[in-house]
């Protein structure tokens, strides 16, 4: 499982590098597993992401594009009572990226992302089914740092970025607004390719 996942995340790649007239494709993809045991009690929790993107390179620092994102979650907990609750979560939108060479070998870009996004959890007790849906819109801008390397391969380095999104709920449910700030809290890596 994670060779295969190693293989499709060096399959989608993102160019950060603009070049006139040519043609951006990448994305993201990510999986996570946590499993924890307590005296009484355990869960489980599983999480899969994918974000692929497509752009139009249409100045040598300007790009636009699209992209979407589906993710999806599944936690279940067993002891003194056994629950089990899923969370799948789709995004469509567009974005904007400019791109600085800094030399020959590093190049710094920006990524300005929006977009509608939808959620949907669904929550499992003994004692019956509950279901929620909700809609809203997303927001994020992400800096990033590009290394070439031999024939148009490259690293791609993000530390993290701003995000505000928002998520209103049907059935008189909450309305959410959240917004993150998350530089130096996480750490992205990829490797792009410039045809």
């Amino acid at each position: 499982m994670k060779k295969m996942l190693l293989i499709l995340a060096l399959a989608m790649v993102s160019f950060a590098n603009a070049q006139k007239g040519t043609i951006l494709v990448g994305g993201n993809i990510g999986y996570t597993s946590t499993n924890r045991d307590f005296q009484t009690e355990k869960d489980k929790n599983n999480q899969f992401d994918f974000s692929p993107r497509i752009g139009y390179q249409f100045n040598d620092n300007w790009t636009v594009g699209g992209e979407f994102a589906v993710a999806s979650s599944k936690t279940e907990y067993e002891g003194m009572t056994e629950t089990e609750s899923k969370l799948t979560n789709f995004k469509a939108g567009a974005f904007l990226r400019y791109s600085v060479p800094l030399s020959e070998t590093f190049s710094v870009f920006a990524d300005l992302g929006a977009g509608f996004q939808n959620e949907k959890s669904t929550l499992e007790t003994a004692t019956g089914r509950s279901k929620s849906k909700g809609e809203g819109m997303y927001v994020g801008l992400t800096p990033s740092l590009f290394i070439k390397m031999k024939k148009g391969f490259g690293l791609n380095f993000s530390i993290g970025g701003l995000r505000y999104e928002t998520l209103n709920y049907d059935n008189n449910g909450p309305d959410v607004n959240r917004f993150y700030f998350n530089f130096g809290k996480t750490v992205n890596i990829g490797i792009s390719k410039n045809f």
